[in-house]
């Protein structure tokens, strides 16, 4: 307020003038943004030192200016100040005599100020001078802020009553328009009765006092009824289309909200499943560089196979060479068996005793080749009972991986464990297949040293005969010796085959051990193989090009299997048609065939094994994709549900407008 004081002596003193006390005085007390200068005589220094303090000021929202006897220049110079006020919402200029100039200083107050709603202009002369009225009807037409307007006792006839009614016609913010004691007679209150169909916000209108007729006063008040009932409903829709509005905005709030949740949760998700295609990227590859290793095993495997299948060529070659020789053996014991035939029946009775001796060996040796099969088929059936038992753990790993999910990082490091172990194991087999290997190359070479002996032996024997027969018992007594000797050799070599079957039934557990940890691992990794739809894809068409390789090389192993069954059937027979005493010999082969079977066996649930592996993997891979486009699908419904529901609100808000009474009683454009 001090401001205001400050400001209006300023201005004062600047146009040459004393500035009044009464005025200092109000705006020093200023109550409220009200200053009231009423019953205050104002000169012309002080209308022009307030207009212009008017134009700048932002504090006075209501100016009271009645009975101050203002003159046409002061009226004029305080309202050229107020036309560029933005703050000033009440002005009263009551009983200060304003006529022509003023009307059209009121008139250029009402076209360029847009602030003020309530004018009081009662007790002046606005109607006297038709022109400058009309000038203000104009203005008054074209404003659309001033809601109140008081002409009581302005001298206003029927002409002016109508240049009024012309500008209700196109005013549109006018609520209130008070004409009593006034000189508007019959014509002037037609002219207003006729204006207000076309206007909807006037809803107060007095004009006691003006000679109206009374019909044309009930008719007035009928419409401002009218108008009063339209401004209520008006209202009324206003605050519902804002309520509207409001609930509008609050859902759109909402649903920007739960799209962005959605949006974050869908980044949080994308996050995570980068990061676990990245982790099982690894861990596929850590896999594929084991299924290479076995690969790798798997031709060294072949390639011994076939050094052991052109070994066994070499011995069949062998073993005909050693049947033509003993045909001609016997060519030639036939000749010396038709020269001394008493001798030589001899020597066949105590032959006799020594095959049917040899053949009561043989058959306790089958007995325990039958025993060891069947400990082998046992051992088989514990194999698919103990593989059953895998199924089952395996479905209860399934049923208890939500409580394998809170240890994972113990599985993994776990997991790791067992992965040097699994390695550690497959370097000790292969290490252990190796030695194998090369014991059974030396058994076979140190069986082709002995049937090289033998044939020797024969030869000799068959000098022997030609030039002793005599020595034929002493001969025969150290064979009878050495096939005891051998006999013991294959008992001992029977005891290291169990043996060697009892750590390869270790080595089985041990495996199955790995395998259900591994399989455990794996299904820790279900969650973290999402995003790797196209690595897994490409991973699925290489796995099966591995497991097209490996059934092929299964299939020439099996027939390879087959036509070393079928060849070492043959020798075993041809050899048995031309001696007994090879029998043994192919008892070793047999045991060694079990072997390789044993291995090839072993190698059958290896890749069987992997072939599980992969399966669940591509199940796993599948169950992933199938939750990925339920999601997908669920997001889609969920967006399908909000805009339908946008649609239905946006035709209930339609609706709602369309069918209020705003519609029906707006005019027509």
């Amino acid at each position: 307020m001090e401001e205001l004081w400050r400001s209006y002596s300023r201005l004062c003193k600047e146009s040459g003038a004393e500035p009044q006390e009464t005025v200092l005085q109000q705006l020093h007390e200023l109550p409220r943004g009200r200053l009231d200068l009423a019953t205050q005589s104002l000169t012309v220094d002080t209308c022009r030192a307030l207009g212009k303090l008017l134009q700048k000021e932002a504090l006075l929202t209501q100016l009271v200016l009645s009975d101050c006897m203002l003159s046409e220049e002061g009226a004029t110079l305080l309202l050229q100040g107020l036309c560029t006020n933005t703050v000033v919402r009440f002005l009263d200029l009551k009983g200060n005599n304003l006529r022509a100039a003023g009307a059209e200083a009121l008139g250029k107050l009402l076209r360029q100020n847009k602030s003020i709603q309530s004018l009081t202009l009662e007790w002046n002369n606005l109607g006297t001078w038709e022109d400058a009225f009309a000038t203000f009807c104009e203005a008054l037409a074209t404003n659309g802020a001033l809601q109140h307007l008081d002409l009581r006792n302005n001298q206003i006839s029927h002409k002016g009553a109508e240049e009024l009614a012309l500008a209700l016609k196109s005013n549109a913010s006018l609520q209130q328009l008070d004409l009593r004691w006034n000189n508007i007679g019959l014509l002037g209150g037609r002219a207003l009765v006729n204006c207000l169909p076309s206007n909807r916000t006037l809803w107060r209108l007095e004009l006691a006092g003006n000679g109206v007729p009374g019909d044309i006063l009930r008719a007035v008040e009928q419409a401002m009824d009218h108008n009063q009932d339209w401004q209520t409903t008006f209202w009324e829709n206003q605050a519902c289309a804002h309520v509207l509005s409001k609930e509008m905005q609050h859902l759109r709030e909402e649903k920007s909200k739960q799209f962005l949740d959605l949006m974050e949760m869908i980044n949080k998700q994308r996050e995570e499943m980068a990061r676990s295609s990245r982790a099982s990227a690894a861990r596929l590859g850590q896999f594929q560089e084991a299924l290479n290793e076995r690969h790798s095993i798997i031709n060294a495997l072949k390639a011994k196979l076939q050094m052991a299948e052109a070994a066994l060529a070499l011995s069949e070659q062998k073993a005909q060479d050693l049947g033509e020789l003993l045909v001609t053996a016997e060519q030639e014991q036939q000749s010396l068996v038709q020269r001394q035939a008493k001798e030589h029946r001899l020597e066949q009775q105590e032959a006799a005793e020594r095959e049917s001796k040899l053949l009561r060996d043989l058959s306790a040796a089958n007995e325990k080749n039958l025993l060891l099969r069947n400990q082998v088929d046992e051992l088989e059936r514990k194999v698919k009972s103990q593989q059953e038992q895998l199924f089952l753990t395996r479905q209860e790993l399934t049923n208890t991986s939500a409580e394998l999910k809170m240890r994972a990082v113990q599985a993994e490091e776990r997991l790791e464990l067992e992965k040097k172990r699994s390695r550690q194991s497959l370097e000790d087999s292969e290490q252990l297949r190796f030695k194998e290997v090369e014991h059974m190359t030396r058994h076979l070479e140190e069986s082709e040293r002995a049937m090289q002996e033998r044939v020797q032996r024969l030869e000799a024997t068959r000098r022997s005969l030609e030039e002793e027969l005599s020595r034929a018992k002493a001969v025969a007594l150290s064979e009878r010796g050495q096939v005891e000797e051998e006999l013991i050799k294959a008992k001992s070599q029977v005891r290291l085959e169990e043996q060697r079957l009892a750590h390869l039934e270790e080595k089985l557990r041990l495996l199955a051990q790995a395998r259900d940890e591994a399989q455990s691992a794996c299904l820790q990794q279900k969650q973290t193989v999402a995003d790797s739809q196209a690595r897994a894809s490409q991973l699925g068409l290489q796995v099966e090009g591995l497991r097209r390789r490996l059934e092929e090389l299964q299939q020439e192993l099996s027939n390879k299997d087959q036509e070393k069954v079928a060849e070492v059937t043959r020798v075993r027979v041809e050899l048995q048609e031309q001696n007994g005493r090879l029998q043994a010999e192919l008892t070793a082969q047999e045991a060694l065939k079990e072997k390789a079977a044993a291995l090839e066996r072993q190698l059958k649930v290896m890749a069987s094994d992997h072939r599980e592996a992969l399966l669940d993997r591509e199940s796993e891979n599948a169950s992933l994709r199938e939750k990925l486009r339920l999601k997908e699908a669920e997001i889609a419904r969920i967006r399908d549900e909000e805009a339908q529901r946008a649609s239905f609100l946006q035709n209930a808000v339609l609706a709602y407008v369309q069918g209020s009474p705003l519609r029906a009683l707006s005019p027509q454009k």
